[in-house]
């Protein structure tokens, strides 16, 4: 069982005893925590104009001012919506597990974790509300029926990092970014205040998972295991590029700019630079 190879990981026992402290330390009210002004301007950035899917492509130079500041505006609320949708995936998976057989060691930080969590979905549902009018819809796929428990958790363990991690990269950025309006800099801020902790327990979690798979997986399983995580990145972030979006923001042909966009080696490069470090981890622990 997993927590077996957790129990005698002094390593890991150690980071879990510090994330957990910290998660204490740390812990805000989230609904006392926010300044929510009325409006955020229309003619300013809502996302750093490097993270948006159009970025230094052909298709933004046809575009006007005014339709680059609409495209950021709704690719923010685009952002924020997968997060709230990623966000109520993960907190089932870990709620199902928390207090299992397999997953008692590390219950006690599921319980800071799933609370961080819940709050993050009401700070990003909240913007999406106030400011957008809207969350865009959950896309679809992406799913699988893995019948093997030890799999699946894995497998369960591993989107949840990988998700982590794209959301980190672009909260970093944007924290960052003093051209974004200070709300948006701040729930950018706090939520990789939060995440860095979920994101170091993450990968410890997903190791010792993999490391239990491995005992009894065969050559043809682990790649199966690689091949599906390969396909989960590529989809998290096709996420990014919603056709609605481009509609919203008063783009001619979506979905036509939505194919150019994929297809252009700009997106190439953005995806490379955001799974820059999850990939790294996961070919160093073997799993791709």
């Amino acid at each position: 069982m997993v927590s077996k190879l957790i129990d005698r990981n002094e390593r890991f026992l150690g980071i879990l005893d510090r994330l957990t402290s910290k998660s204490i330390d740390d812990y805000y009210n989230p609904y006392k925590l926010f300044e929510w002004p009325e409006s955020l301007p229309d003619r300013m950035w809502w996302m750093s104009p490097e993270l948006t899917t159009a970025h230094h492509t052909a298709a933004a130079e046809r575009l006007t001012q005014e339709q680059l500041y609409a495209l950021s505006r709704h690719e923010s609320i685009n952002f924020y919506s997968l997060n709230v949708h990623g966000i109520r995936e993960l907190l089932i998976e870990v709620t199902k597990r928390i207090h299992t057989s397999g997953f008692e060691t590390p219950s006690e930080f599921f319980h800071h974790f799933i609370g961080e969590e819940n709050e993050h979905m009401w700070f990003f549902a909240e913007f999406c509300l106030r400011y957008g009018k809207k969350i865009y819809r959950q896309p679809g796929g992406a799913s699988a029926e893995i019948p093997r428990s030890d799999v699946e958790s894995l497998l369960v363990f591993a989107r949840i990092l990988i998700f982590e991690e794209l959301v980190d990269h672009f909260n970093s950025t944007m924290a960052a970014d003093d051209r974004l309006h200070e709300t948006i800099r701040a729930i950018n801020r706090i939520h990789h205040q939060d995440e860095s902790r979920h994101i170091a327990f993450g990968r410890e979690l997903v190791a010792a998972l993999f490391e239990q798979v491995c005992q009894s997986a065969t050559e043809e399983e682990l790649r199966e295991i690689s091949d599906y995580l390969r396909r989960y990145m590529t989809f998290s972030f096709e996420s990014l590029y919603n056709p609605q979006v481009y509609r919203d923001a008063g783009i001619p042909d979506p979905l036509g700019v939505r194919q150019e966009l994929l297809a252009s080696p700009q997106r190439e490069e953005l995806e490379r630079n955001t799974f820059r470090k999850t990939s790294r981890f996961l070919q160093n622990t073997g799993i791709l």
